[in-house]
């Protein structure tokens, strides 16, 4: 008996659809950039985009949001992240609570 595996292909879009994610995409781009930038100059804090993230941040990578605080690398950023059992892969929006509050502890120490 020859089983023949089927691709499962993504449903058709129309050019509108395409267009609409398009801009959908580049307008996160340009609002977590700007957040990158506000964290870098010190106008908002890592701690307020953590506790409380807009949705445009939530499937950011912790990682590259503790990368814009300042006076942090990839070496303090990944040792924060180990601290907490947090993979480097891991979205603001799919940190648990208890992530979440003990990477916040962190930068109250």
């Amino acid at each position: 008996m020859v089983t023949t595996k089927v691709q499962a292909q993504a449903p058709e879009r129309s050019l509108d659809q395409r267009m609409d994610a398009l801009k959908r995409a580049n307008d996160i781009r340009v609002r977590r950039a700007r957040l990158k930038r506000d964290l870098k100059e010190g106008c908002v804090h890592v701690e307020a985009v953590l506790t409380d993230p807009p949705e445009y941040v939530a499937t950011a990578k912790v990682f590259d949001i503790l990368m814009a605080v300042p006076k942090f690398g990839r070496v303090k950023a990944s040792r924060f992240l180990n601290q907490c059992r947090i993979s480097q892969s891991k979205t603001v929006g799919g940190l648990s609570e208890r992530q979440r509050t003990e990477l916040i502890g962190l930068f109250h120490r």
